[in-house]
């Protein structure tokens, strides 16, 4: 998913940083930001709450 991937970059955190973060493992951050899983509305929350001014609409 290249816009969360772009939001990463553009924080400047690193994929571990990331997924520390929002409280989910590597792998599976990865998995989301790679497009090979889709992200659950769990996952969708936790970015929420730590990053508010990402717009998760870009899920649905």
């Amino acid at each position: 998913m290249k816009e969360l991937k772009d939001f990463r970059i553009s924080i400047g955190l690193t994929i571990n940083e990331m997924s520390e973060k929002i409280g989910v493992s590597k792998s599976f951050y990865e998995k989301i930001e790679m497009g090979i899983r889709v992200p659950s509305s769990n996952f969708i929350k936790k970015l929420k709450i730590q990053f508010p001014q990402f717009d998760t609409n870009i899920f649905f």
